[in-house]
């Protein structure tokens, strides 16, 4: 069974990050996308909110699963659960050399563990989570960029700010 490992912070799920998905779920068994902490981002949603969110999302597609990874390096993840490779969504030329730089990092880690680069439809090029969570403050409506019920919980957590 090939498994593959798709980590993000996920803050929010959008549409370029099911795409990747969906993509990597017809060439692996499995597609394990994996809630990360990052050190240098202050999520607006919980990792327990961002799984389900994932869930939500990715429901038709039978062979996707969502797991929280807090305080664990994606590579030790990776071997924990026993994965081939770590799958990253490329948007621009300047998201290269940030993941080439963790791609070496992580097979110096575990050379078990591949990493791999997909480069992002056309469509989600411009697509990240920050800025539609600065959309979100903003009231815009969000529907091109994630779906409902990510919308939903989005407005829901901007409200009160």
């Amino acid at each position: 069974m090939k498994r593959i490992i798709y980590p993000g912070t996920f803050d929010p799920i959008h549409y370029g990050h099911i795409d990747i998905a969906r993509r990597a779920s017809k060439l692996f068994d499995e597609v394990y996308m994996c809630v990360s902490d990052n050190l240098h981002k202050n999520p607006l949603f919980s990792h327990e909110e961002r799984v389900e969110m994932i869930s939500e999302c990715t429901s038709d597609l039978k062979n996707v699963f969502a797991f929280s990874n807090p305080n664990n390096l994606v590579v030790k993840f990776a071997e924990e659960k026993e994965a081939v490779a770590i799958i990253r969504g490329l948007r621009h030329v300047s998201d290269f050399e940030l993941e080439f730089q963790m791609a070496n990092v992580n097979h110096g880690i575990s050379d078990k563990i591949s990493t791999i680069l997909m480069v992002s439809n056309e469509r989600f090029l411009h697509l990240n989570s920050t800025i539609i969570r600065e959309l979100a403050e903003y009231k815009t409506d969000l529907k091109k960029f994630v779906p409902e019920n990510v919308e939903k919980r989005l407005l829901e957590k901007v409200k009160g700010r």
